[in-house]
């Protein structure tokens, strides 16, 4: 048996990063957004969850080749179409390094409020990156191993809150009234809008295809099952916290989960859950590390990203683009502690919503060419009018920004290109 195909991993460990990819931080916060909502929020959930549940489907269609998005794309809508959800997806990777690792940093504030300044977080987010860009250097195996063990433990706040409800409902305690806010067509949207940041992430599942046994049946089966299961999870959690805790006071909760669960076991439950929650983003970090270097080699394969980030271990290992993932995730890090934090903050989580928005949309159109049963062109036609629908609630300035990003991406790789066309007329002359 050669190294590489030691270095394959199976539907568990699949399904594990797609399941690690969605639970990050987002969900842990959100419940403080939706509060204010009242009965639009769970609504806000299931439609969420439909529009997410059929990108998911979309991009499963193209991995059912037993090859990676962009090849598919590529194949259905040409190499720009290919290049472009490619750029953008990898792009959403490493910008999503810097959101999570920071995010991993502030959870342990709750348990050391030292931790809250920047002059801590920022060191210790940088930390993480790189810890886990060794941690993937030692190959897919060794990032895979972390995938399912931070998984199992992120998944104990979500778990945790579904019984603390069902154990007081079981007691005959009532629950605490949802904001009396009425059920709208513009509630429902408000909080579709709110929960499709946390939402995303399944996609990774699709990065390391030549490192998947069996990529045909594993990939779209761990991308529909992690994101129906997480879906669901996220759909019970976090309608138990609004139900455990009065409106007004999960609106402005920095832990909700921590809070809901500090009603009944105490302020013990808040450190486990906070130490739970920075597990969380420790994992959706690892994630982002793994589908980067996959990403960046993939692309430098096909010639549209420098040779060097193509150059691996001897087991296939994409060190070299990995380590640059993680270095960019740094400077943007830096950069966040330098401008404030929040705002910043707040507009990569933005851009990167758009990048991801980018590469989902070539991607359902090449799923509409590619699979002709009605069904599932239904499917894929409401996954696009969902797409659009998200683009129009990230905002004009992020949409710019996002399209920035493309047009630079196209670029550097017309300048690939036109490199190589001189090379070759030099070589031949």
């Amino acid at each position: 048996m050669n190294s590489a195909a030691r270095q394959q991993v199976g539907f568990a460990t699949t399904l594990s990063l797609v399941v690690g990819s969605i639970i990050g931080v987002g969900i842990f916060v959100v419940p403080a957004s939706l509060a204010p909502l009242g009965w639009n929020a769970p609504f806000g959930w299931v439609v969420s969850s439909s529009g997410a549940l059929c990108l998911a489907f979309a991009l499963a269609t193209l991995t059912r080749g037993g090859e990676g998005i962009q090849s598919h794309i590529q194949h259905e809508l040409g190499p720009t179409a290919g290049f472009i959800a490619a750029w953008s997806f990898w792009c959403c990777c490493w910008a999503s390094i810097a959101i999570v690792a920071l995010a991993a940093a502030t959870a342990l504030s709750r348990i050391n409020p030292q931790l809250a300044d920047p002059a801590m977080a920022t060191p210790l987010a940088i930390s993480f990156v790189v810890i886990l860009t060794f941690v993937n250097a030692m190959g897919i195996r060794s990032a895979g191993r972390m995938q399912v063990l931070t998984t199992l433990i992120k998944v104990i706040p979500l778990v945790a809150v579904i019984l603390l409800f069902a154990l007081r409902s079981g007691r005959g305690e009532p629950a605490q009234p949802l904001a009396q806010l009425p059920l709208s067509f513009d509630g429902v949207a408000m909080a579709s809008a709110l929960t499709l940041f946390a939402l995303t992430g399944f996609e990774n599942a699709t990065t390391p295809v030549g490192k998947v046994s069996n990529c045909r049946r594993n990939i779209p089966l761990a991308m529909m099952i992690g994101t129906l299961l997480v879906a669901m999870l996220y759909l019970l959690s976090s309608t138990s916290v609004l139900f455990l805790l009065p409106s007004a006071t999960v609106s402005v909760s920095t832990a909700p989960f921590a809070d809901a669960l500090a009603i009944e076991w105490g302020e013990g439950a808040v450190v486990v859950a906070a130490a739970c929650i920075a597990v969380s983003a420790f994992g959706g970090l690892n994630a982002n590390v793994l589908a980067s270097g996959e990403l960046a080699y993939a692309m430098a394969v096909r010639n549209d990203l420098p040779r060097f980030f193509g150059r691996t271990r001897a087991d296939g290992t994409p060190v070299v683009a990995q380590c640059i993932a993680g270095a960019f995730g740094v400077g943007l890090i830096l950069l966040a502690a330098n401008r404030g934090g929040e705002s910043i903050f707040t507009f990569i989580i933005l851009v990167t919503t758009v990048g991801n928005l980018m590469m989902y949309l070539p991607g359902a159109i090449a799923a509409f060419r590619a699979d002709r049963r009605p069904v599932a062109r239904l499917i894929i036609c409401i996954a696009g009018v969902f797409i659009f629908f998200s683009f129009y609630g990230a905002g004009l300035e992020a949409n710019l920004w996002g399209l920035l990003m493309v047009v630079c991406g196209l670029a550097l790789r017309a300048a690939r290109r036109f490199a190589a066309a001189g090379r070759t007329v030099a070589a031949t002359a």
